[in-house]
């Protein structure tokens, strides 16, 4: 190892421990987490106004890492008893449970989020928030999250998918048969982030 680069790891460790954790594992799955920087509270906000809130739903958040975005759903109103978070990363995971108690974290992948998902939440998730570095993986991948995604909505739900590649989708929506819609950027995040929304088409749509 070089001494400027070990100078640099070294001053990363002395960042405060959710910092470093997201650091660390980022360098160990890089592709689980698409960047080595945690999202900012702006991106929460952003997220958390999006969300389709019922009285009786429930939202999944998938990808928690250190729990920025969980925080801002749980300071926008949001009950911690409705949210439920699936990480993979098991120490990630166990970073949530230890810092977010009142919440439910499991440690899970996403494309298994049907059989995830508590027997009396079935049915009511009414928005799904989405983390995962979709633009990394390959279509076939991104094709059986999108499928475990909008196969655990309830009719009308939302799934919501932020990504830091701002203006571009970061799901390929055209090949995957969705529509698609950007519902909002921000230049708070660094790098700047964007929310989408994706959806099947309407019998309408697909005669249009």
């Amino acid at each position: 190892m070089t001494q400027p680069f070990s100078a640099a790891i070294e001053r990363i460790k002395r960042l405060p421990s959710e910092r470093w954790l997201f650091f660390r594992r980022a360098l160990a799955h890089p592709l689980q987490l698409g960047t080595p920087i945690p999202s900012s509270p702006a991106l929460g906000r952003l997220v958390a106004a999006q969300l389709s809130v019922r009285p009786d739903g429930y939202t999944v958040e998938i990808g928690g890492g250190t729990g920025v975005i969980t925080r801002e759903l749980l300071a926008s109103g949001l009950p911690s008893e409705r949210l439920l978070v699936v990480e993979l990363d098991p120490e990630m995971a166990d970073y949530l449970r230890g810092t977010v108690p009142k919440i439910r974290v499991i440690t899970g992948d996403a494309r298994h989020l049907p059989e995830l998902l508590p027997p009396s939440w079935r049915g009511r998730v009414s928005t799904i928030v989405s983390g995962v570095p979709m633009p990394v993986l390959s279509l076939a991948n991104q094709r059986e999250i999108v499928d475990a995604i909008l196969g655990s909505l309830a009719p009308g739900g939302r799934y919501l998918q932020y990504t830091y590649r701002a203006l571009r989708s970061p799901v390929a929506a055209d090949r995957l048969g969705l529509v698609a819609d950007r519902l909002g950027t921000t230049f708070g995040n660094f790098p700047p982030a964007s929310v989408w929304t994706y959806a099947r088409p309407t019998t309408a749509q697909n005669g249009a």
